[in-house]
Parts: structure tokens; C-alpha cells; sequence
């Protein structure tokens, strides 16, 4: 069974929760269309998180649970109840080149309640936020796993130190936790590169998309044990694997690029489809044309589209708006957390309805003109700098974006977007100007209504008398 530590399990947890305060900017609101700014939180970057069991520096001195890179994927799960995702762990600090300073971080996901409440009279916001770190829950596999044994890249095992204590086998970042007779898509490779996380519809299992692979796994909510491994086609996969991803990249004709497989993950509000997007085009492909992957959950069908990308680098989210349109979180790597100043962070509304099938197509001149229609829906950086954000100020990774509860705005419902980045695991950085700023988790939270996202449905979840993790928000 996979570890997940509760509150009070010990002193030393409840003291650290009591230390997790919410810091709310108390910033000018300003409008995107209409929709608004409400609220800002901040978890800060130095904490540990409630595995304490991981809590030993991993290979590169770091704590195995540094409470970082939250936002890399959030997923609501009814109420006041969200998922945070973080990546493959603390790699930002060079050690080892030959692992690409990866190191045996065992992958997780953690409860947070993130509670909205109206701010008192005379605030700027109308709302504040508290965040709260309720449970952090280890990803693991029943089935033996493949570990590197460290030959020839200066290291001991790539399995952790934890999985001969409770004899589980445990998901890390660690690059070189592959079989390199096997495609990358091979489910029982022990490196996984957490970034998109979804909740089921009866709140008992966890969908989480990865970049090595890429894979989609689904996880018993509650235990962490992973249930089952969804295949991917064939197309997305590279063959020559290796622990570093410029060698993968250039060993390899098709396939994903390395660090830019699956990075986003929405579920359809019905429940039935999960639907991936790829961060970077295909090595095939080329270009500036992604692939975005719909799977049915029931039958493990797969089809895929193309999305054409505007301005941003990459794609780093995607969000199912209802069962056919969703949300694109496309950015650049600017910003808070690589000492430049943020330009290209944006929401796109598509629409899947009518598109065309590319699954057995390459090319991007062969894909562009079958991308998915897309409309701007939010310029974040437009937004936050009219809500005084310098631009070196806004976190680089956007990473995260999820659906909330509905509030009540001046006495209208509105419904509310939650906004996060991944902030690498790195507690402090030095922003353009060379100053050393703090570099927490955050969350941003946008409150909109019908007309501003028209065919808006929220994903229900189903409450259950013999399990605490379902939630109905009402709606």
C-alpha cells in the first residue's frame, strides 16, 4: 500500500501546518473581459510536506518532501478540496549532469483545502484565500518497477530508500528508471514526470499525465497504489531512451521530445474521457502544431488533434469547460523563477466538436490546417499587471489551472478559476533585477459567469456514506 499521512499524525505535523499561512496581495482588481481577480494565496517555497517518511536529502542534499512545484498540475475535487501536483521533483540544483540533475524524489500529490471567504470592508480583493496542506499522498505500483543501478552515472539505486522499508514500489523523477529495451511508454518504468492531475467523477480515483512516457495512469485516491495504465499510441513514444533528454532527443526520429511529453490532463464534466495535450510538437511533426489525445476511460479509445500554438513555447494545461471545450494554458518559460520578465501567458478556448482525426498523420504543414478553432479566453499577464504584478514578478511556469466552487460576488454567483504555478522546488530566486525575492506556490483566483465562458458545466462528484474523498458542491 502506498503512504499517505494525515493531519496530527504527529507534533511535528501539526506544528508545520499551524506555519502555513496565507499571504494575500492586496492588490488593484482589474478585468479581462469579466473576468475579475478575486483572490491571491501563497504557500511558501521552504516548507516540507506531510510525508515525512521521504523527509531524508535526497541525492542532492535536498529534503525527499521540500513542498514545492504544486502547481505543476491542480485538479478540483468538490467543495473547497483541490489535488496539487508536483513534477518530478527538486532538479533545478545541478549535481549530476548524467541524470539530468534528477534525483530519487518519490512522485506525489497533495490535498489542500483552499478556502475563499469575503475580505473585510474596505479591502482591495473581495476575498481571501487560505490554503491549507490537509494530506500528501505517494504515487506507487503493485508490479515490480524498473530502477537504473546508477552504473555509470556516479550513483548508487535509483529506487528509494523507502521501498525496502514498506516493500512498495514507488514512482520517482529519477531519469535513469527505465528498461532501454522497451519504448518509453513502457508502464513499468519506474521514472514518472508528473504534470496534469484530474479527479473521477465518484472522487475515488486520481488521473495524472506524465512527460517521460508519456504516460496516463489512474491511482486509488486514497492509497496512492496505482490501478491502471491507459495505452497511449504508439506515435508518441521514442525507442533509444536515455537519462539525459538532449541525447534522447537527438537519438530518436519520432516520438515526444524529452521534458515535453503529456504536460496537461482535463476530464470531460461527464466523467467518460480524459483528454492530454502534448507541451512541444512531435519530433515527426515539427513546427508549432501539438497534439491533444482523448481517451476513453471506459474503453481505452484514443483519438488525437491538432492545436495550433499562437505565441507561447509550449503548452502547459488543459481544462475541460464541458464535454467538447476546453481551456489551453499556452505560455513562454518568462517570468518569476528564470530572472526574466513574463509575456506570454494565456487561456485559449477550442472546441474538439467536428475535428478531425490525426492519429495517423505527421507533418505540421500536413496538420496545420486541420488545428482546432481557439479564442482567447484571459491574458493572465495583462491582467495581473493591471492588478500592479510586475512582469518579473509573474512565476514563470503557469502550470496549473482548475475549475472551483461558485462564490458570491456582490450578491451575484459567480463561478471560479484557480490558477497555480510550479515553482521548481526552489524556496527563494533572484528576479531580473538581481534582487533575491521569495518564490512560493501560488494561487491565483478568477471569478467569472456565463456570459463570459458560455456552455460552462462543472464536474460533479458523487458523495459516498463509506468514503470521506467524494464531494458535492451543490451545483
Amino acid at each position: 500500500m502506498g503512504i499517505r499521512v494525515r493531519i496530527g499524525r504527529c507534533l511535528r505535523s501539526v506544528a508545520m501546518l499551524t506555519a502555513l499561512p496565507l499571504t494575500v496581495a492586496l492588490l488593484a482588481s482589474s478585468i479581462h473581459a469579466e473576468t475579475k481577480l478575486i483572490a491571491i494565496g501563497t504557500i511558501s517555497g521552504a516548507y516540507e510536506d506531510l510525508a515525512i517518511e521521504t523527509a531524508a536529502p535526497l541525492e542532492n542534499g535536498i529534503p525527499g518532501n521540500r513542498l514545492g512545484g504544486m502547481g505543476s498540475g491542480i485538479a478540483h475535487a468538490g467543495g473547497n478540496i483541490f489535488l496539487a501536483l508536483p513534477d518530478r521533483g527538486p532538479n533545478a540544483k545541478p549535481y549530476n549532469s548524467a541524470v539530468d540533475d534528477t534525483a530519487s524524489y518519490i512522485t506525489r500529490f497533495h490535498t489542500l483545502s483552499l478556502s475563499l471567504a469575503p475580505s473585510d470592508p474596505g479591502s482591495v480583493l473581495p476575498f481571501v484565500l487560505t490554503p491549507m496542506l490537509l494530506d500528501t499522498t505517494l504515487m506507487s505500483s503493485r508490479a515490480p518497477l524498473v530502477y537504473g543501478s546508477g552504473a555509470g552515472v556516479g550513483l548508487g539505486s535509483g529506487a528509494p530508500a523507502l521501498n525496502a522499508t514498506d516493500h512498495t514500489h514507488y514512482f520517482t523523477g529519477r531519469s535513469d528508471n527505465f528498461d532501454p529495451n522497451r519504448p518509453s511508454t513502457f508502464p513499468f518504468n519506474a521514472r514518472l514526470d508528473p504534470e496534469g492531475i484530474r479527479v473521477s467523477n465518484d472522487g475515488r480515483s486520481v488521473y495524472v499525465s506524465d512527460e517521460y512516457g508519456p504516460y496516463v495512469y489512474e491511482f486509488d485516491r486514497r492509497s496512492g497504489s496505482r490501478i491502471r495504465a491507459f495505452a497511449l499510441p504508439g506515435n508518441l513514444a521514442v525507442t533509444h531512451l536515455s537519462a539525459v533528454g538532449n541525447d534522447e532527443i537527438s537519438g530518436n526520429t519520432s516520438g515526444r521530445v524529452a521534458n515535453k511529453g503529456m504536460e496537461g490532463l482535463a476530464i470531460t464534466p461527464d466523467g467518460r474521457t480524459l483528454v492530454g495535450i502534448i507541451q512541444a510538437p512531435l519530433i515527426q511533426d515539427g513546427g508549432n502544431v501539438v497534439r491533444i489525445v482523448t481517451i476513453d476511460i471506459f474503453t481505452g479509445r484514443t483519438h488525437q488533434y491538432a492545436y495550433a500554438l499562437t505565441t507561447g513555447s509550449g503548452v502547459s494545461e488543459i481544462l475541460a469547460i464541458n464535454n467538447h471545450e476546453f481551456l489551453v494554458d499556452e505560455r513562454d518559460g518568462k517570468g518569476q523563477g528564470d530572472g526574466s520578465a513574463a509575456a506570454v501567458k494565456q487561456l485559449f478556448r477550442i472546441d474538439l466538436a467536428g475535428a478531425v482525426d490525426i492519429t495517423q498523420m505527421a507533418g505540421a504543414a500536413n496538420l496545420a490546417p486541420l488545428a482546432v478553432p481557439k479564442t482567447l479566453f484571459l491574458d493572465l499577464v495583462k491582467v495581473l499587471t493591471a492588478n500592479g504584478i510586475s512582469t518579473i514578478h509573474i512565476p514563470a511556469k503557469i502550470e496549473g489551472i482548475a475549475f472551483g466552487p461558485d462564490v458570491s460576488v456582490s450578491g451575484v454567483i459567480k463561478h471560479t478559476l484557480f490558477v497555480a504555478n510550479d515553482n521548481d522546488f526552489t524556496a527563494t530566486t533572484p528576479d531580473k533585477n538581481g534582487v533575491v525575492v521569495d518564490n512560493a506556490n501560488q494561487f491565483f483566483v478568477f471569478a467569472f459567469d456565463d456570459s463570459d465562458l458560455p456552455g460552462y458545466v462543472a464536474q460533479r462528484f458523487v458523495i459516498h456514506r463509506d468514503d470521506d474523498r467524494g464531494h458535492d458542491d451543490g451545483r
